[in-house]
């Protein structure tokens, strides 16, 4: 069986005011091809922003089982991963915990290929680091964005 290549998937997300208009970026390295992805929601969190950058570069790998190494500025997304905070989130069925639907987003994916996440700071220089945040803010900055849903049901359902 073919080895298939690693991929390096680096993302950003940002959002103006916190909440507010927000934005991710993500970037896929594979081998000499390159894909770069965006969106943005009239209101939500950088949070947010920061964990569907990731989501939306594993949902666009085309195979099963690849090597992924993803490299983020948010330490939110992470450590979540890296210290284990998320099987708790799990084990308590994320009672009373912000961005569940995007955990239970990440979760099949981060399951179904070999994931490695780490931290890099962000805006110190990093090409991708950098274009990832250039594409998050250019995908607010357009308006005319959609709701985030997401976000809308857990302010109406979490007590803060």
């Amino acid at each position: 069986m073919e080895q298939k290549p690693t991929i390096y998937l680096y993302t950003d997300g940002a959002a103006s005011g916190n909440p507010g208009p927000g934005g991710w970026g993500a970037v896929l390295v594979c081998g000499s091809l390159r894909k770069e992805l965006s969106g943005g929601f009239a209101l939500t969190t950088n949070n947010r922003m920061e964990l569907l950058a990731v989501i939306k570069g594993l949902e666009a790998i085309k195979w099963q089982n690849a090597t992924v190494e993803v490299f983020s500025d948010s330490s939110y997304v992470v450590n979540a991963v890296e210290k284990k905070w998320l099987e708790g989130w799990v084990a308590t069925g994320f009672k009373k915990k912000k961005n569940a639907d995007l955990w239970l987003r990440f979760l099949p994916l981060y399951k179904q290929h070999n994931v490695r996440l780490h931290w890099l700071k962000g805006h110190a220089g990093h090409p991708e680091n950098e274009r990832c945040d250039t594409l998050a803010v250019a995908a607010y900055d357009r308006g005319g964005l959609p709701a985030d849903e997401g976000y809308v049901k857990d302010e109406n359902t979490l007590s803060i």
